[in-house]
């Protein structure tokens, strides 16, 4: 994908700039003004995978129905840049980061080097599931303050 097309994907796979754009910062802003498909400050495990698809079509750039080694270098660059991009210092980090649940390892569960947009999709919920700290079963701003595991 060149740079110049890259920019738009990433822009709408990762929810750069939305629509819906909420009227806060802070832990875990961006990750919600990206994945709440309804605006309700709520992240449900529908919403998370409605989204997911989004993202595997703008990354699926051969149209194979697979994320592979190559599209997936595209796929982090670009959730790197996001997450500079997007959020405050010293937040979103380490092994509970949402971004580490994105990752190719993490998908590929069948263990095949590559990731089906099933594999993909059913990640959902083990997905919102880390990132829900309070275990309610959805993500939300909580999910991201202070006291969080």
């Amino acid at each position: 994908m060149k740079a110049s097309i890259m920019a738009p994907a990433v822009a709408l796979a990762l929810g750069v700039a939305t629509a819906t754009a909420m009227a806060f910062e802070g832990p875990g802003a961006h990750f919600i003004e990206s994945w709440d498909l309804n605006g309700d400050g709520v992240v449900t495990v529908a919403e998370a995978r409605d989204r997911r698809s989004d993202v595997f079509a703008s990354f699926d750039a051969n149209e194979d129905g697979f994320l592979d080694e190559k599209e997936y270098v595209l796929f982090d660059e670009a959730r790197e840049l996001d997450q500079a991009e997007n959020e405050p210092q010293g937040r979103g980090r380490g092994n509970q980061n949402p971004a580490n649940g994105m990752r190719l390892e993490v998908n590929d569960t069948n263990g095949d080097g590559k990731v089906s947009e099933t594999e993909f999709l059913d990640n959902a919920a083990p997905w919102i599931e880390m990132i829900d700290r309070n275990g309610d079963g959805v993500v939300t701003r909580a999910d991201f303050g202070p006291g969080r595991k």
